[in-house]
């Protein structure tokens, strides 16, 4: 008999509502939960809150976790789920998307590639992470998922094709369509 992973172990534990598993689940799955829905939302605020009920929706839903894929990509599903119904929702009370660049560069969020040293080189690095961000906002929804799942979080197609319920054929071509829907949107915000 197999024995049992440590996901498997996780899972069962959720499922007896242990608050230990519960922790051990967030302190796991907090950080990337939280920069997929901030690069969904572009808003601090609203990402901290969402990230949250990601969370809770996880543990009280956890009973009606299968187990045909990985837990992670069963909470990615979730969190973009929501990240969905929230900007629906944030798109009919006409939500300002803009955030505060330093407070996010300075984050952890901040690109890997290293701390740029020379103020000039700083400067430039934010107003090319605001232009970013504000051209990932523009994208609709279906391509904002597509890119922040690959390029940001760079997770396999066959895994963004589970979380989103498409096929991985149509995860690629709106993968490239929205690649160039960016490209297009930043090159207009930073060479007007």
């Amino acid at each position: 008999m197999a024995h049992p992973t440590d996901e498997e172990r996780l899972i069962r534990r959720l499922q007896r509502r242990d608050e230990a598993a519960f922790v051990e689940l967030v302190e796991q799955y907090q950080r990337r939960v939280f920069a997929l829905v901030f690069r969904m939302l572009g808003d601090r605020a609203e990402a901290e809150d969402l990230a949250q009920e990601v969370f809770v929706t996880v543990f009280k839903s956890i009973d009606g976790f299968r187990g045909d894929a990985k837990l992670s990509t069963w909470i990615y599903r979730v969190a973009t789920n929501h990240c969905k119904n929230r900007l629906k929702y944030l798109e009919r009370r006409h939500h300002n998307r803009t955030r505060d660049i330093d407070d996010t560069l300075e984050s952890e969020y901040a690109p890997a590639h290293g701390v740029p040293s020379r103020p000039d080189e700083i400067i430039a690095g934010r107003q090319l992470e605001a232009a970013i961000q504000q051209a990932l906002a523009e994208l609709d929804e279906d391509h904002r998922v597509v890119i922040v799942l690959r390029d940001l979080d760079q997770l396999p197609y066959c895994e963004i094709a589970e979380i989103t319920g498409v096929a991985e054929g149509t995860v690629k071509s709106r993968l490239f369509r929205a690649r160039a829907a960016l490209k297009t949107l930043i090159e207009a915000k930073t060479h007007p």
